[in-house]
């Protein structure tokens, strides 16, 4: 069965987030001010690259 409406939308959502902050991981780790800054971003891309992997396989 394919992904539903809502469903699409969160995983479209989901790859937005995922791109913006592969952005800002470039951005900490080329000037690294913040040493948090680097592991949480890599946390939270994660957690939403298993929120999209969840939604696809739920289908």
């Amino acid at each position: 069965m394919a992904l539903n409406r809502k469903q699409k939308k969160q995983v479209e959502a989901a790859r937005k987030k995922i791109a913006s902050l592969h952005q800002q991981l470039a951005g900490a780790r080329q000037q690294p001010d913040d040493p948090k800054e680097v592991p949480r971003l890599e946390k939270e891309i994660a957690k939403l690259e298993d929120q999209i992997r969840e939604i696809n396989e739920s289908k």
